[in-house]
């Protein structure tokens, strides 16, 4: 029997349909944008052709794919803000499986400065900094230091500076060249301070007055009232540490000179600028990927450690 026109018009749509479960209309591919320059290139290019960067692989490449992942705003900030309150939870647990949950004993603020304190052989275990020359022999206790805090209100405290500082170094810096000034501040500040603090040390303060001292040599490049009104700040800032750090015990003076005075000589040798050309561009994310392969292998290293340790002990 013969199928009338509207009927087999109605199989025909009928079978489209079905055919498009199974695969889908090929779409025109459109052009992208190089990762390295912004230069608009064809869909199925392999290469830019303005400055030769690969399209698919590459540090360029890479960091594209990583920034769908982490905030359009201060993505890097937020990363080490994460990742450090990641290392205080897992070190806090380790502190109550190897001493039990404890409050803090007494009152005032003693009490205040106790609260959530993490045991002193699980700083070590973790990477603290450790006297001259240990860290040397240990390179990667000159990166894992920075990740650590000894307590609540350490960690607290580093973590506000941390998202009030932090923000501004990567906005005029760049995201990569920002991570790099972070954890090379710190090693600056670990430095010093193994050789002569001669005592356990920890926290992201050492990268923070290293921050603070980018933005002090940045003052110095510029000129006009609004830098010479920053620096004096800065300056208020970084005496109110200083006399805080005399007045209480507890506090590495040498890690925060280390790292003030690091970034201070950073400041002065890189431009106060993000990065501009496809070579600086380039450049910068070198710096940003070099840094974070090593801070991963010395996180690498020392969970390694720890397996050991606890695979012993059991």
């Amino acid at each position: 029997m013969e199928l009338s026109p509207r009927v087999r018009w109605k199989l025909d749509q009928w079978k489209k349909q079905f055919d498009g479960f199974f695969r889908s209309e090929k779409e025109n591919p459109s052009p992208k944008l190089c990762p390295a320059c912004g230069t608009l290139v064809g869909a199925t290019a392999t290469k830019c052709h303005q400055c030769g960067a690969n399209m698919n692989f590459g540090i360029a490449a890479a960091s594209r794919s990583l920034s769908r992942w982490l905030p359009e705003q201060s993505p890097v900030t937020y990363l080490i803000l994460t990742v450090t309150c990641i290392f205080y939870a897992v070190t806090l647990a380790m502190t109550v499986r190897f001493n039990g949950l404890t409050g803090p004993s007494g009152g005032g603020f003693g009490a205040l400065m106790s609260l959530g304190a993490i045991n002193g052989k699980v700083l070590i275990m973790f990477g603290g900094s450790l006297p001259w020359p240990y860290d040397i022999y240990n390179p990667w206790r000159l990166i894992m230091p920075t990740l650590l805090h000894g307590g609540l209100l350490h960690i607290g405290f580093n973590m506000w500076v941390l998202m009030d500082v932090g923000p501004q170094i990567e906005e005029l810096y760049g995201s990569a060249r920002y991570l790099f000034l972070y954890f090379v501040t710190g090693i600056g500040a670990y430095l010093v301070s193994g050789f002569f603090g001669r005592h356990l040390s920890i926290g992201a303060s050492g990268s923070l007055l290293g921050l603070i001292g980018v933005m002090l040599a940045i003052t110095t490049l510029r000129q006009g009232e609004h830098m010479r009104m920053l620096r004096g700040q800065l300056l208020k800032w970084v005496a109110y540490i200083a006399i805080m750090g005399f007045m209480m015990s507890g506090i590495d003076n040498w890690a925060h000179a280390g790292g003030l005075v690091t970034g201070f000589l950073l400041g002065r040798i890189m431009a106060d600028r993000a990065p501009m050309s496809p070579q600086e561009k380039l450049r910068a994310d070198f710096l940003g990927w070099g840094t974070a392969l090593i801070v991963l292998a010395s996180i690498g290293v020392t969970a390694l450690g720890i397996f050991y340790v606890l695979h012993n002990q059991a």
